[in-house]
């Protein structure tokens, strides 16, 4: 990925849109090189354009013809998997658990409630957390999303989340593509991963998760770094 991140938007009301805009002009490392209000527009302007994230409402209607829905949820894995660097940063007015939970694990990398003024209003920082690896909630929907942990002192990781977070720790360097790849699963699937770590440990990003685990001593201490292009596992 180039300095300049390169997002897409896709909402289907203009004046959201233009909020976005207005917000994104601020930071010249951002280019919006697309703006959307229907779901079948999307799938053309990501074949066109080399997009880092994507800002998207998770109800916008098909078509002008066609006011159904579009199948966001359907689509989120299969863009994820085509476009590995792609990051979906989803923005809606819908927080009900089961549905937040399905965005997320179908790979998306973050979700922000349109009401939630204090994310908007830092939307370029916020894209440039998840572009970085990092995944970005709402503090709401990150409360409702730890009470369903049994225990938020004390946060488990299973054996699979570990063994992502100590490839994360061993090639700090490697994009979410080059994981998944290592560890020979889908790129939505290593996002879920990721994410739910990030939810468990209460942090953002995969260097404050490796920070935390190692505090926790859940993954081994740090040691000297290697030189990524020579130790990343060849396919």
């Amino acid at each position: 990925m180039s300095d300049l991140i390169h997002v897409a938007i896709l909402d289907d009301h203009q004046s959201i849109i233009d909020g976005y805009l207005y917000r994104l002009a601020k930071d010249p490392g951002i280019e919006v090189v697309a703006t959307m209000h229907y779901g079948e527009e999307l799938e053309s302007v990501l074949a066109q354009h080399t997009i880092d994230a994507l800002l998207l409402d998770i109800q916008v209607p098909t078509s002008e013809a066609n006011t159904n829905p579009y199948p966001i949820l359907y689509l989120i894995p299969k863009l994820v998997h085509v476009y590995p660097k792609l990051n979906i940063l989803v923005i809606s007015m819908h927080n009900q658990n089961s549905l937040i939970r399905a965005v997320m694990d179908a790979g998306a990398s973050g979700y922000i409630l349109k009401d939630d003024q204090s994310a908007i209003k830092t939307l370029p920082s916020l894209i440039r957390t998840v572009t970085g690896g990092g995944i970005y909630l709402s503090q709401h929907i990150y409360q409702q999303l730890r009470k369903r942990e049994k225990d938020p002192s004390s946060p488990t990781l299973t054996v699979r989340q570990l063994e992502a977070l100590s490839l994360c720790a061993a090639y700090p360097n490697a994009s979410t593509a080059d994981l998944a790849r290592i560890m020979n699963i889908e790129g939505s699937t290593i996002r879920n991963l990721l994410s739910n770590i990030y939810i468990k440990l209460q942090v953002n990003t995969r260097a404050a998760a490796i920070a935390k685990a190692r505090q926790m001593s859940l993954i081994a201490a740090e040691t000297p770094p290697f030189d990524f292009e020579q130790t990343l596992p060849q396919a």
